[in-house]
C-alpha cells in the first residue's frame, strides 16, 4: 500500500481549485487548473467535447481498462431575472440548501466577461425593518442578489452588461484549521478530485504504476444529473470518487473514506464494492460501509446512459452537505490510500 501521502499537496490543489469558480457547466477554468497538475504528474490530459477532463494514466499490463471519475462542478445560482428597482432574482443551479446562503458574498460573471459583486440577500434583509425577517422562507422566490454597483432600476444593470442567464458563484469559504480540518463549501466534489490527484502524486512519488491503463474523468455537469453520461466507452469498470454522507444512522465520520453499496439510483457492482471492502479491511484503512438514499453519482448517470460497465462509489467523509462542509485531512488520507490500492489491484 502507498503510504507516502503529501497532504501538503493534496492542500494546495483544494485550495487551488476552491479560487476558480465553477458552477455546473462554467467549468473551463477549473478544468484547465487540473489539466495543469496532471501534465505536471506526467499524464495525458484531453478535454471532450463536452468540457470533461480526461486524465490517462499508463498501467502496467494490458487486459483491462479502468476509470475513476470525479466532478470539479458545483453548486450556484444564475440570473433568472432583473427587478425595476435593480435586484436581481435568480434560479438554482443544482441543489444548494437557500437558508444558508442568506448573507453570503457573491460574484455575478456576465456573457461579456464582466464580473461584478454582491451579496445573496433575503427580502426581508433588515431586523430593524422587516417584522417577518426571522420567519420569512429563504428560497427563490423570497431571495435575491444586491449588486455591488450604483444600480436604481433595471436598465441600470442591464447596462453593465448583467442579463438573464449569467452565472452567479457565492463564495467557497475555504478554510484549513491547524487541526487538520478543511471547512469550505464544495467539497463536494473538489476534495475528491484533490484526492485523485493526491493518488496520482502518491504513486509517482513510490515509482508506482496502476495495473492496467486508467482513464480519469473529471466532470462538470455532475450537480445537475449528467456529468458522467458519456463515460464508459471501451471501459470495464469504474470507480465514482464523490463525497460521503455524515448523519442519521449512516456510520461515515469526517476520519473515513465512505464505500457506498447503494444510492438513491440502486446497489452499486457487487463485486467491486466487495474487493473495495476487501483492500480496507486487509490494509486496515478507516472506512464506513452506507447506503446513501438521496445521491447519485458520476457512475449512476452512466450506467443510466446505457453503458455496460461495472461502478463503485467511494469518497471521503464530508458534513452537512450541500451547506457549510467540513472533512478532515485524515478522511482525504484515508480515501487516497484506497484509490491507489485499487489502482495497483495486486
Amino acid at each position: 500500500m502507498i503510504n507516502k501521502i503529501d497532504k501538503n499537496y493534496v492542500f494546495e490543489v483544494i485550495k487551488g481549485l476552491m479560487s476558480i469558480d465553477s458552477p455546473s457547466g462554467f467549468c473551463g477554468k477549473a478544468i484547465e487548473y487540473v489539466g495543469g497538475k496532471a501534465k505536471e504528474l506526467g499524464h495525458e490530459f484531453a478535454v471532450t467535447n463536452k468540457g470533461c477532463g480526461v486524465i490517462t494514466v499508463k498501467g502496467r499490463e494490458k487486459g483491462k481498462r479502468v476509470g475513476l471519475a470525479a466532478h470539479v462542478d458545483t453548486l450556484g445560482l444564475m440570473v433568472r431575472s432583473i427587478g425595476a428597482d435593480g435586484s436581481i432574482a435568480f434560479t438554482k443551479v443544482g441543489g444548494p440548501i437557500l437558508p444558508t446562503l442568506d448573507g453570503e458574498y457573491c460574484k455575478i460573471y456576465t456573457r461579456d466577461g464582466r464580473v461584478y459583486s454582491g451579496t445573496i440577500l433575503s427580502k426581508s434583509p433588515s431586523v430593524h425593518v422587516y417584522a417577518d425577517n426571522a420567519t420569512k422562507l429563504r428560497d427563490e422566490g423570497n431571495m435575491y442578489v444586491r449588486l455591488d454597483e450604483v444600480v436604481k432600476k433595471a436598465d441600470d444593470v442591464k447596462a453593465l452588461g448583467v442579463g438573464v442567464g449569467d452565472y452567479i458563484a457565492y463564495d467557497p469559504k475555504t478554510v484549513i484549521t491547524e487541526s487538520g480540518f478543511v471547512k469550505s463549501r464544495f467539497l463536494d466534489d473538489k476534495a475528491s478530485v484533490a484526492c485523485i490527484l493526491g493518488a496520482l502524486k502518491a504513486m509517482k512519488d513510490e515509482g508506482a504504476m496502476p495495473r492496467f491503463d486508467t482513464q480519469i474523468f473529471i466532470t462538470v455537469y455532475e450537480e445537475v444529473g449528467h456529468g458522467g453520461a458519456p463515460m464508459g466507452e471501451g471501459l470495464d469498470e469504474m470507480l465514482a470518487v464523490d463525497m460521503g454522507c455524515i448523519g442519521l444512522d449512516l456510520g461515515c465520520t469526517e476520519y473515513d473514506v465512505s464505500i457506498c453499496a447503494k444510492d438513491g439510483g440502486g446497489p452499486y457492482d457487487y463485486e467491486m464494492v466487495s474487493r473495495l471492502k476487501g483492500y480496507a479491511d486487509e490494509n486496515g484503512i478507516s472506512y464506513a460501509m452506507d447506503i446513501y438514499p438521496f445521491y447519485g453519482s458520476d457512475v449512476g448517470a452512466m450506467l443510466r446512459a446505457g453503458h455496460d460497465v461495472r461502478g463503485a462509489l467511494i469518497g471521503p467523509g464530508i458534513h452537512a452537505s450541500h451547506g457549510m462542509e467540513r472533512t478532515h485531512v485524515n478522511a482525504l488520507i484515508e480515501t487516497i490510500k484506497l484509490i491507489t490500492l485499487y489502482l495497483e489491484a495486486k
